[in-house]
Parts: structure tokens; C-alpha cells; sequence
């Protein structure tokens, strides 16, 4: 379910590209260090890019060094230093990814579901330990969440919901001082959630049809056995309608924002990798593998 926030590559400048990708290797290295090196595995771009709206809202300037890195040993690269909030990001990641694989577990016994639970219950229980608030919080959504799901809910926007306000608890850190700040950050992330959840509920159509696994796309349009194509075509627009909402909530939540650095960054994901990621998946235009290692 997660991965889907990342920049429109082709119009970032080089610039913009290596300072992105600095702190994306910044986070993966804060990931071993607090919690070892398997974790690392678990990064995926959503987090990054909180990492970098968060630290945005600092102006302290950006600094880092040219160093290697174990994924990429053999060409240095530029790794910005690590910071709150670079650590908070990769205590989101750990939290947000144990979950996940728990709930790919609990919901279809997926062997790497239940692999990945065992190998980070370690990394999960210490950054519980850091957060047990927001694990609260957000354990008692996925509940609410599971309960909809086991329901068969018809309602894309019910289940949604909690999906959403999961990811508004990740984005109100408590780092950020500003009451206002917080507020936005928090409606950005909860729309970002809704945003997802539909977004992945209609990229698995076909596979939780397969497997009879709930979708709330299907349960809500009532997918009746017919070609599963038409079906997707079907239903695009008023998917896309749904999806096309959020993300001006998303967008209107950024312009409240005070940022400080790193706005052709941000402004490159929220005006345009966001709308480029959800044309990829509704149109299916080279969604499989395409994600490449930075």
C-alpha cells in the first residue's frame, strides 16, 4: 500500500534530483543505524518525502557530505546529515511498514507478510516504545479499518476514512512547533491517506478478485463477474473524481505551509508526481516494476 509518493523525475533539475536523493539515502542510513541494517528495506518514498516537508519547514540550510553507501558502494554520493527529523521519518517507516506486514499476515497468511512481522517485532517494539501515543492511535484505525473490511463496507469513503486519519497521525510530528504548521501538516496527510487507499484499492482490483479478497471499489460498484477490464473503465472516472478531491485537499493544506528550502522539490511532488502517479495506475501505463532504485 505504500510507496506511491514520489517525484515526477523528468522535471526535476539535477540539482533538485541530488538533494532529493540525499535525503533519501539520509533516511535509509538513519534506518540502520537506529535500527539495523535489515530495515533499511522497509524505505519506502512516502516517508522520504515527509522527511523533506518536515525539514522544510526548517531554515536551518540544508548540509551533508559526499560519502558511499552500502546499496551503492561503488559511486559516493551526497547523504544529508541526519537530524529529528530524520529519525522521526524512520520510526514512521518502521511503525507504519510492521503494520502492514502484519495485516498482509493476519489477512491472506502472506509468508512474507509473516516473515517481515518476525524480523522488524525487534524494530517495531522500540519504536513503540519512542511513539506509544501515535501507536495507539493508529491501532485503534487499523481496527476500525479491519472491522469495515471484514464487513464487506460499500463505502470507498468509510473505509478511506480511517486510512486517512492514520496518515494524519504520522504528519502532526510533534517536532513541529507551530500549532498552524501542525494543522496543515496533519490535513495534508490525512487526504494523502485517502488518497492511497483508493489509489492501491484500484491498482489490486484484479488480484483481490482473484484471491476474493475485499476491495471497497468492488463492494461499493458491485463487480458482477463480467470482464474485469470493462469494469475497471467503468468505474475510472468516479475513481478519478474521488482521487482528483483529495489531492486538492492535499494541495490546498501545502500552501498553508511556512516553507523555508526545498519548495521546487515539494512543488514538483505535490503539483505533479502525485497527478503523474495516480494517470499511471488508473490509465495502467507502466505501473509494474517501475519503481527504480535511487
Amino acid at each position: 500500500m505504500f510507496g506511491y509518493v514520489e517525484p515526477d523525475k523528468p522535471e526535476l533539475k539535477i540539482r533538485e534530483y541530488d538533494v532529493f536523493r540525499g535525503y533519501y539515502c539520509s533516511l535509509c542510513k538513519t534506518l540502520g543505524r537506529r535500527y539495523g541494517q535489515f530495515s533499511r528495506l522497509t524505505l519506502n518514498y512516502d516517508l522520504a518525502f515527509l522527511y523533506v516537508l518536515l525539514d522544510s519547514l526548517n531554515s536551518l540550510p540544508i548540509s551533508g557530505k559526499i560519502q558511499r553507501c552500502i546499496v551503492h558502494p561503488l559511486k559516493k554520493r551526497f547523504i544529508i546529515f541526519s537530524n529529528d527529523f530524520a529519525e522521526y521519518a524512520s520510526d514512521m517507516n518502521i511503525i507504519l511498514m510492521y503494520y502492514n506486514l502484519e495485516d498482509k499476515w493476519n489477512d491472506e497468511k502472506n509468508v512474507m507478510g509473516g516473515t517481515g512481522v518476525l524480523a522488524l517485532k525487534r524494530a517495531f517494539n522500540k519504536a513503540k516504545r519512542r511513539h506509544p501515543e501515535k501507536c495507539a492511535s493508529i491501532e485503534s484505525h487499523l481496527k476500525k479499518l479491519s472491522a469495515l473490511e471484514k464487513q464487506g463496507c460499500d463505502s470507498m469513503d468509510e473505509v478511506a476514512e480511517e486510512f486517512g486519519a492514520i496518515m494524519r497521525d504520522i504528519f502532526e510530528c510533534e517536532s513541529i512547533n507551530d500549532e498552524n504548521d501542525r494543522k496543515a501538516l496533519g490535513w495534508m496527510g490525512y487526504n494523502l491517506g485517502r488518497w492511497i487507499y483508493l489509489l492501491d484499492a484500484y491498482n489490486d482490483i484484479e488480484k483481490d478478485v482473484k484471491n476474493n479478497s475485499f476491495n471497497p471499489l468492488v463492494s461499493q460498484y458491485g463487480f458482477k463477474g463480467y470482464n474485469i477490464n470493462d469494469f475497471k473503465e467503468s468505474i475510472r472516472g468516479k475513481v478519478n473524481f474521488a482521487l482528483t478531491y483529495s489531492l486538492s485537499e492535499v494541495e490546498k493544506a501545502y500552501s498553508l505551509l511556512a516553507i523555508e528550502k526545498n519548495k521546487g522539490i515539494l512543488d514538483n511532488i505535490v503539483y505533479s508526481g502525485l497527478i503523474v502517479r495516480t494517470d499511471k495506475v488508473l490509465q495502467e501505463r507502466g505501473i509494474e516494476d517501475e519503481k527504480e532504485s535511487l
